[in-house]
């Protein structure tokens, strides 16, 4: 379905040419579910750019259905099946969120706004006639983004940390979602998470790291990984026996 050669990426930080995105080279089959994980500023969120055309390729190629769109701009990606869910996403004042559902779906899909809404987390009765404005919290406005990409029958959908301002109700609902969207369509997911309960929805698990694939694996191997590293960081161990979780290594 989507096939990155070599692909390399530099951005002008405004001082020097940096290059993010080092020689990737992925080949994603269609109706699978990617998840991709790996440190902060890794170049996770670099590569989701790179799908949909807001960063361009200084190196290699894209394809989707082996036509090459690496010279594409992000519209014409989109037209042809690409959609992006980010991590930020915009606010759009005077846009109601039903037309914006709307609009999504496109002239020729029948969309249900309400179910959309529905399948992210969200009362239609409460949030329909809003507008994507400053009233929003981060939150709610990435529930609505991601209702908009639901709305479209994509070939390629790519999501940033969908789970980043969510609360735990509307986070399970949202796996929910990816699951029934995975058998519904025919769609290949891209999920940009740390998650635990999203990894496990993976296929495939892609490892990135230093703005490089580091391993493409499954599920099971990164969470012993995981499990294995904490187990041999002995500060760690002693706060997980206090129950304060989530702190860092200052072995």
């Amino acid at each position: 379905m989507l096939e990155l050669r070599n692909l390399s990426v530099t951005l002008d930080n405004g001082k020097e040419p940096v290059e993010v995105l080092h020689d990737i080279s992925l080949s994603l089959k269609k109706n699978k579910i990617y998840v991709m994980t790996g440190p902060n500023g890794g170049g996770k969120s670099s590569i989701a750019k790179a799908i949909m055309g807001i960063y361009p390729a200084s190196k290699g190629q894209i394809l989707l259905e082996g036509e090459d769109i690496t010279s594409l701009e992000i519209y014409q990606r989109a037209r042809l099946g690409i959609g992006y869910a980010f991590q930020q996403p915009p606010r759009f004042k005077g846009l109601q969120v039903r037309d914006f559902l709307t609009l999504a779906g496109g002239p020729d899909t029948r969309v249900n706004p309400c179910n959309l809404l529905l399948d992210v987390g969200l009362c239609a009765q409460d949030y329909l006639d809003r507008e994507m404005d400053s009233g929003f919290s981060g939150g709610e406005l990435k529930r609505v983004e991601i209702a908009s990409i639901l709305a479209r029958r994509l070939k390629v959908a790519v999501f940033d940390e969908p789970e980043a301002g969510i609360d735990l109700w509307s986070f399970q609902k949202l796996t929910e979602t990816f699951r029934d969207l995975h058998q519904r369509q025919e769609t290949t997911l891209v999920i940009i998470s740390h998650q635990e309960r999203i990894l496990r929805l993976a296929d495939e698990v892609i490892l990135v790291s230093g703005g490089r694939i580091a391993n493409i694996t499954n599920c099971e191997e990164i969470l012993g990984d995981i499990s294995r590293t904490d187990s041999d960081c002995l500060c760690r161990q002693e706060c997980n026996r206090k129950i304060q979780i989530n702190v860092e290594c200052h072995r």
